[in-house]
């Protein structure tokens, strides 16, 4: 038996959403695909094959769109019982060089639109007393990320506003999960320019798409609060809270020197 009925799934164009979508599909769930491009949506459908597959086009970084989408999470016709806020995006580069449209733009992506689509989501489930919101957040969201600064501060916030909502919905039947990913293997580094001799620096840390999306499906039906995915993630994760602010930002400065040469020097 499917642990939920009916899934909305944003960013579902590529990498991890395509691979959670997916896997829905495969138990028996109906999906809402939802993403800015609408021919990677019906190459996925068709792919899919399934009757239980909607397709909704829309950019979450433009209000009207985001508003359609929250119109859809919030229909009690085609009631929806898991929320995927998967849709995000980063630039890597000096925070004063990239254009603020990109910074501005992940905020309203990262943040803005997870934010609304919980609030439809949460007064829709509270109202039949079940469902689930699937955040994927980042392990970046530990850590400062220079050269990647807002991205990180993003996160940071997805993870903390999951753990806060998790705990206001206790007891309605509604459950709230943070996946949070390390590095993995899918179009989102190319889209933000981190190139494959950067990538390969690090290659031991990379995770495949699908065990990411399988490892952050599982958490959520479990009703986990927060799960990092992969052990050399959590690893990680528990290495960085032990230690002071100021060491963790050293690391990290030295990690950057090491995998983001200056190309001048």
């Amino acid at each position: 038996m499917a642990r939920w009925e009916r899934a909305l799934v944003t960013g579902a164009s590529a990498g991890i959403g395509t691979e959670i979508a997916r896997q829905l599909v495969a138990e028996g769930v109906a999906v809402v695909l939802v993403a800015r491009r609408g021919d990677r949506l019906e190459s996925l459908r068709d792919e899919l094959g399934a009757a239980n597959v909607e397709v909704l086009v829309a950019d979450l970084a433009s209000l009207d769109d985001l508003e359609r989408v929250a119109a859809r999470m919030a229909d009690d016709d085609e009631p929806i019982d898991l929320l995927v806020n998967n849709a995000g995006f980063s630039s890597f580069g000096q925070f004063w060089e990239l254009p603020v449209a990109d910074a501005r733009g992940q905020i309203d992506v990262n943040v803005g639109a997870l934010v609304r689509l919980s609030h439809a989501a949460a007064a829709r489930m509270i109202a039949v007393g079940r469902g689930t919101i699937l955040n994927i957040s980042s392990i970046a969201g530990n850590q400062p990320g220079p050269g990647n600064s807002v991205y990180n501060a993003t996160k940071a916030f997805v993870t903390n506003f999951s753990e806060g909502l998790a705990l206001e919905l206790r007891g309605t039947g509604v459950h709230v999960t943070a996946s949070c990913p390390g590095l993995t293997y899918s179009e989102f580094h190319t889209v933000a320019g981190l190139t494959d001799s950067r990538a390969e620096r690090v290659a031991f840390m990379w995770m495949p798409a699908a065990d990411v999306a399988r490892d952050a499906l599982d958490a959520a039906a479990r009703g986990t609060v927060v799960r990092v995915n992969g052990w050399r993630n959590r690893a990680i994760a528990l290495g960085m809270r032990a230690l002071p602010r100021t060491v963790a930002r050293g690391l990290v400065g030295q990690v950057r020197a090491r995998t983001h040469p200056d190309p001048t020097s």
